[in-house]
């Protein structure tokens, strides 16, 4: 079969397409026939060797996936032909994949698989990220950035589901239109947001500010937290990794705290199951449907990867390996 692969770390123009032998599973595995892949940051770090995970070269591309179960082991509580996505790190950039039973997950027939492959990485993080370490409640008002790519989308329209207001920061224009048209509260340009978050909250700040971006917005993010606010740390696209002075959390009551779901999932595994419960009842209410940016097909992944270093994404690239 053809797959994309990384032979070399120089970023995402280095992926070939190659032939290799179809993946056998193995104990605790479950084959997939794959219909669409996600892709996310982590797969452009990965391409310059940056990333906390270094699969030994070379390696096929791709971390989560939507497709079609071709075998499963008695007991798995999969069979042939069920519609699943699964999180896999690696290996989705295929026709066909061996999947971690434990990192598989039933699809509800009313999810496309383009959707389906948008939600194991994204929104299961949100759902960690805004529940577990945001303890967000009821009409409290939820602050994001980056708020119109992968996370930004899946924080914006999980949040909404579960009662919050949502202010998004965004770059440009045409991305406020976006993240407007997905129904965001308010919409503010990245350039002056701590006052005009401050000016929508009539002073009183937002009780959940969500960074994926880190860099030089870190201390105005701090700055417009309510008392009693948590700031969620969930990566670095902006390339610094900002510092805080602990006076500020003192001196205001607020929280920064980490969001590492897979660090987290290692060891407790249960919350893989645990948190796609909470988003199953929404998808099947189309409470939440992950927009697809475009689709790519196999020879595209390059472009597809390189798409996110250009900051061009909105909501999310996905790419369909049987074409």
């Amino acid at each position: 079969m053809r797959a994309a692969r990384i032979t070399s770390t120089n970023g995402p123009r280095s992926v070939q397409i190659d032939e290799i032998a179809e993946p056998v599973a193995g104990p605790g595995e479950i084959l997939i026939d794959v219909e669409a892949a996600g892709v996310n940051f982590p797969d452009l770090l990965m391409s310059r060797n940056l990333y906390q995970y270094k699969p030994e070269l070379p390696f096929v591309m791709g971390g989560e996936l939507a497709g079609t179960v071709r075998e499963a082991q008695p007991g798995s509580g999969f069979a042939p032909g069920d519609r699943v996505v699964a999180a896999t790190t690696v290996g989705a950039f295929a026709p066909t994949v061996a999947a971690p039973a434990d990192r598989v997950l039933h699809l509800p027939a009313s999810v496309a698989f383009t959707a389906g492959a948008c939600l194991p990485l994204n929104y299961l993080t949100m759902a960690h990220g805004l529940i577990r370490r945001g303890g967000l409640s009821e009409g409290e008002t939820v602050l994001v950035h980056g708020a119109a790519g992968g996370i930004g989308t899946a924080t914006l329209q999980l949040a909404q589901a579960w009662g919050a207001r949502v202010i998004s920061v965004v770059s440009t224009p045409e991305k406020a239109d976006f993240v407007k048209a997905l129904g965001s509260d308010e919409v503010v340009l990245a350039e002056g947001f701590k006052d005009a978050v401050l000016e929508l909250t009539s002073g009183a700040g937002a009780d959940l500010v969500v960074d994926p971006v880190g860099g030089d917005r870190f201390t105005d993010s701090l700055r417009c937290l309510a008392p009693l606010g948590r700031l969620l740390v969930l990566g670095f696209t902006a390339g610094d990794i900002p510092t805080v002075k602990v006076n500020r959390l003192l001196l205001n009551n607020i929280d920064v705290r980490g969001v590492g779901w897979g660090a987290y999932l290692l060891k407790h595994p249960e919350i893989f199951q645990e948190d796609w419960d909470r988003l199953v009842p929404l998808l099947e209410a189309g409470r939440i449907d992950p927009p697809v940016h475009r689709t790519y097909a196999l020879n595209e992944v390059g472009a597809a990867v390189a798409s996110l270093e250009e900051r061009g994404v909105l909501g999310k690239a996905v790419v369909l390996p049987r074409t």
